[in-house]
């Protein structure tokens, strides 16, 4: 059963339709910014009651805990908890509530600040509701989206908004400030590319990480060549989070690629 939290009663104040010199100044040495309250309440509760349909309607395409063999999830979806989803896959093609989050008014300006006029959402990538449910969420191992993906350039932009609220005990996301701007030899990764935690040079690089809590509606941009990780969901409520990425529209996805595999929305 998915439990969710209590919504928040508190009112949303306007935003800025852009980032501050400080945010972009931000972004560009730690490779991520959060912006508060950029999502109303309204909005937010109405995405979790789709979710919540979605979910209690195993409406396709889904990914399960069990599919990923991440740490802490199930062997296979014919054990205990084998049902429990991650992600509800194609958040842009669910529902209108999404897809208006994917070309609002509070985020595409701010990409553009990031990546240029031209902006082209990818439906290969993320495009996705991110859930973490009590008992058999798993434990995200600390990667660089970008080892993924293929394209001409590995400059591409998430954009994460929290529709709870985001704790350690809960599994919010971890990132390690300013790795976007760093090269990492194969040899650190396992053959999963995730960081190698045994390796001294990658214990002084985890060192430095910080934990990314939101509110919800709270967003995090962050720049898929930063480093994060997420642990395991240790409370009662199931933990939603609307994930999408972007790029510039020369930034081509490379041909024959996983990233190549659905048509791209370009952002008017």
């Amino acid at each position: 059963m998915t439990h969710i939290a209590p919504p928040s009663s508190v009112n949303t104040p306007a935003q800025p339709a852009a980032f501050s010199a400080a945010e972009l100044a931000q972004f560009t040495q730690d490779g991520y910014v959060i912006v508060p309250k950029l999502a109303q309440p309204q909005v937010c509760h109405a995405m979790i009651r789709a979710s919540c349909a979605a979910l209690a309607g195993e409406i396709a395409p889904l990914e399960y805990e069990a599919d990923v063999h991440y740490p802490g999830a199930p062997l296979s979806r014919q054990d205990r908890g084998g049902n429990t989803v991650r992600r509800l896959l194609h958040a842009y093609q669910r529902d209108a509530l999404f897809r208006d989050w994917a070309l609002n008014a509070a985020i595409i300006p701010r990409l553009r600040q990031l990546l240029g006029p031209q902006l082209m959402l990818v439906q290969a990538h993320h495009n996705c509701i991110m859930t973490k449910q009590p008992h058999f969420s798993s434990q995200t191992q600390w990667h660089q989206d970008i080892r993924y993906w293929a394209f001409a350039r590995p400059e591409l932009i998430n954009v994460w908004l929290a529709l709870t609220s985001e704790t350690p005990e809960n599994g919010c996301l971890m990132l390690i400030p300013g790795s976007h701007q760093h090269d990492f030899a194969r040899e650190r990764f396992d053959d999963r590319l995730f960081l190698r935690p045994e390796l001294p040079e990658n214990q002084r690089l985890l060192q430095t990480q910080i934990t990314a809590r939101l509110n919800p509606g709270d967003v995090l941009f962050f720049h898929g060549r930063t480093f994060h990780a997420a642990g395991r969901n240790q409370t009662e409520d199931t933990k939603f989070s609307l994930v999408f990425t972007y790029h510039a529209k020369d930034n081509l996805p490379q041909p024959g690629t996983r990233s190549q595999a659905l048509p791209e929305v370009p952002i008017p």
